[in-house]
């Protein structure tokens, strides 16, 4: 962690709840024992975990065009697929709890901004009656992610190559409403409060959108206080590593910070 996300940590782990103790709000109380707190294996993820190890194990160099906030880990375009496994993708927690949100609200339209080489993807297609749209920026990622895709006969995915500032409107278009969103991609204030606002336009009183990385930069912290204050915005839940958005209009309005060892 840099000097930004130290400082943050350490006022975060201040005021941040352990489990449901001290949290008075029966919704987030469920959510924390039901799925925060439960790191039970909902399904075989062993196929998953192996294509993660290939990743791992493969020092193959590619080109990344980025077209985000850049890498804190990489300086050149060119980059092993080892390294881009190691250090973007989302760990088995963090992978499995986001497939454990979708599974608990009884998510079928998903949008993921930002595939990166698919592992969170894989986790989310467990869910048979989801359906996911997932977007990557970069072409030779994107055929990676494509690829694993392939080898585990994925039905339940349509991925897509493009800029997201130039296809998430489209997408959003087209549907008729979005149950959940994860947006780990382009971590930049701007573009991340325009992935909310395009979002926003399509949800209802139970989705949800989880951000990634809420504290990667001063900019991406602002942008999550922005999301938090919205007026559509019924309940946050700060994770450190990820937030949560939901819209409950029967609630009152409330902020959570909740630290847990699963994610």
């Amino acid at each position: 962690m840099n000097t930004f996300q130290i400082k943050k940590y350490v006022g975060f782990r201040a005021i941040a709840k352990k489990g449901g103790h001290g949290v008075h709000s029966p919704f987030v109380f469920d959510l924390i024992n039901n799925v925060i707190e439960n790191n039970g294996v909902f399904y075989d993820f062993d196929k998953i975990e192996e294509i993660r190890k290939e990743l791992l194990q493969n020092d193959n160099t590619i080109k990344i065009n980025d077209l985000g906030a850049g890498s804190k880990k990489f300086s050149s375009e060119e980059r092993k697929i080892s390294d881009i496994a190691k250090y973007s993708l989302k760990s088995a927690k963090q992978a499995s709890f986001v497939m454990r949100i979708a599974n608990y609200f009884n998510a079928k339209n998903i949008i993921e901004v930002g595939t990166s080489l698919g592992i969170t993807t894989l986790y989310l297609s467990l869910l048979k009656q989801a359906n996911i749209t997932t977007i990557e920026g970069d072409e030779n990622i994107f055929k990676i992610a494509d690829n694993n895709f392939k080898k585990l006969g994925i039905e339940n995915i349509n991925n897509i190559c493009a800029n997201f500032d130039d296809v998430l409107p489209e997408i959003i278009n087209k549907i008729d409403r979005v149950d959940m969103a994860f947006v780990d991609g382009n971590h930049t204030k701007e573009a991340t409060l325009k992935y909310f606002e395009l979002l926003k336009q399509k949800v209802h009183k139970n989705s949800v959108l989880i951000f990634d990385d809420i504290y990667w930069s001063k900019g991406m912290f602002e942008a999550w206080e922005i999301i938090k204050k919205d007026r559509k915005v019924v309940v946050s839940i700060d994770l450190f590593h990820l937030g949560l958005i939901f819209f409950k209009e029967e609630m009152p309005k409330q902020d959570f910070y909740i630290l847990s060892n699963n994610i």
